[in-house]
């Protein structure tokens, strides 16, 4: 008999997805461990997330909504004391932690919420957004607070600190140094797997762009990423200060750049923009059977907004530690507007140029997802937006893989000491990364990536709660001040 042909030889790309994909099950296995709730399997650790950010907003008294005005007031520069400890300013610290959560998970993730779930799954982010702010409130504060100085000068803070000093003022030492090792070890691999994820909807919708499969680009995926890398390295290895000046010119601009697109898509759909919101509302607790019904769409939701904004994961806590302060608690008010402008602005714009810009029946299927069903509804109200998208999500990826490099980067400086020799190291296999994510798959992308962002929750909500009556003490000082400062000024 005739032997059978040898199977053709796999590229370049296909083997490197073929052994990540292994890597990423495995991950995926363990930490997103689900449970039938109600007839409906929800992820644990996503339910841990939403039981993390309601307890912060009651506990700290509704410290999203009503210290709101505060922060806009502090960012602004108008409650600085002067000369202050710290590397960057309030500004430049929000401006490298949004860069790290306005990213491409904010075109693609939505989308990804809106294709399975419906419109009603945009309403589920924007309620997970306002819910995380005082998350983050909490977790940045004692970032600030429990920071340490290194031998070099530079500062570093975070989970890690505020885990291994702040348990051990509580007296339990032998949980906070454990609890920090671990959030040490999560956090490298969730930079890694937060840089794949940008890194591969950034080529995707290069590739979309420039003519779908028959493109030059298809298959060049490595290529993309090497390129990728290449322009990452050039600002990461300069360090916070030099990251913090590219975040601080990048954010606005990027940001300005999606929201007016944005707004010009949904403007030129205007007709549909009543029946929209009325769907993302309906939806929201009527929403399709295929996900399990309305709580599917609410664990969906927050699943979705979490790995955008990253409240409760601690993540943007070590760049808002870098900050020039004597007062903690005024980052963590400045921290609060990471998740209002990632959130509840740029997701709420993605969802609804998607569902205003495609057909219902396009919605709640999972047949298109990621990047591509944004890039489609750019392009249903003018042919010719898509290679503008390109642009933004190019620039969305850049911006988080900075910063993302930072917070991996920290989680080596805590876990093997800050040696010149250790960031060198680690900086140039994040960049690696960067690659290996353009020639992945996005499912095999998500799962490792989802894994490694929900695994550092676990540690920082339980740091969280054991510091939350100090915190709670903290802030009761700190509105006192300042209302005496009011009235010794009024």
């Amino acid at each position: 008999m005739p032997s059978s042909p040898p199977a053709p030889a796999l590229s370049i790309d296909q083997q490197i997805d073929q052994a990540f994909r292994s890597i990423a099950d495995v991950a995926d296995g363990i930490v997103m461990f689900e449970a039938p709730i109600f007839g409906v399997s929800v992820p644990l650790i996503v339910i841990w997330l939403i039981a993390g950010a309601s307890f912060f907003t009651i506990f700290l008294g509704g410290i999203n909504i009503r210290g709101f005005r505060h922060a806009l007031r502090i960012v602004r520069g108008l409650e600085d004391d002067g000369d202050e400890p710290g590397d960057v300013s309030h500004f430049q610290a929000l401006t490298t932690a949004v860069s790290g959560t306005v990213g491409v998970g904010n075109i693609a993730h939505v989308a990804v919420a809106v294709s399975v779930g419906g419109a009603g799954a945009a309403f589920w982010i924007v309620v997970a957004g306002l819910l995380g702010m005082a998350s983050k409130f909490a977790e940045c504060t004692l970032g600030v607070k429990f920071r340490r100085e290194n031998p070099d000068g530079t500062i570093s803070g975070g989970p890690m600190y505020f885990l291994e000093y702040g348990l051990a003022e509580r007296g339990w030492p032998v949980l906070g140094k454990s609890l920090a090792v671990y959030y040490g070890i999560c956090v490298v691999f969730g930079a890694i797997g937060v840089g794949m994820f940008q890194a591969n909807q950034a080529f995707v919708q290069f590739v979309a762009a420039t003519g779908e499969q028959e493109s030059f680009a298809s298959g060049q995926g490595w290529t993309f990423g090497l390129f990728l890398a290449v322009s990452v390295a050039a600002v990461i290895l300069g360090g916070i200060k030099v990251i913090a000046r590219v975040t601080s010119g990048l954010v606005p601009a990027m940001a300005a750049l999606y929201i007016t697109t944005g707004l010009y898509v949904i403007g030129t759909n205007i007709d549909r923009l009543p029946d929209a919101l009325t769907r993302i509302v309906t939806e929201a607790f009527t929403p399709h059977g295929a996900v399990g019904g309305m709580l599917g769409v609410v664990v969906l939701g927050f699943r979705r907004a979490a790995f955008s904004n990253e409240a409760g994961i601690g993540s943007s806590s070590i760049a808002h530690s870098a900050v020039r302060t004597n007062e903690p608690l005024t980052q963590g008010f400045v921290a609060m507007l990471e998740p209002f402008i990632d959130t509840v602005i740029v997701c709420s714009i993605t969802a609804l140029v998607i569902t205003t810009g495609l057909p219902p029946e396009l919605l709640g299927t999972g047949a298109v997802s990621g990047v591509e069903l944004t890039s489609k509804a750019f392009a249903s109200a003018v042919s010719w937006f898509p290679p503008v998208l390109s642009l933004v999500v190019f620039l969305f990826a850049y911006s988080t893989l900075i910063s993302w490099s930072y917070y991996g980067l920290e989680g080596c400086v805590y876990l093997f000491g800050p040696s010149k020799k250790i960031r060198l190291v680690f900086n140039l296999f994040y960049c690696f990364c960067a690659i290996v994510g353009c020639a992945s798959t996005l499912a095999a992308i998500l799962k490792f990536s989802d894994a490694m962002i929900f695994a550092m929750s676990f540690a920082n909500l339980i740091g969280l709660y054991f510091l939350a009556p100090g915190l709670r003490e903290d802030l009761d000082v700190y509105w006192a001040k300042v209302k005496a400062r009011k009235t010794l000024n009024a």
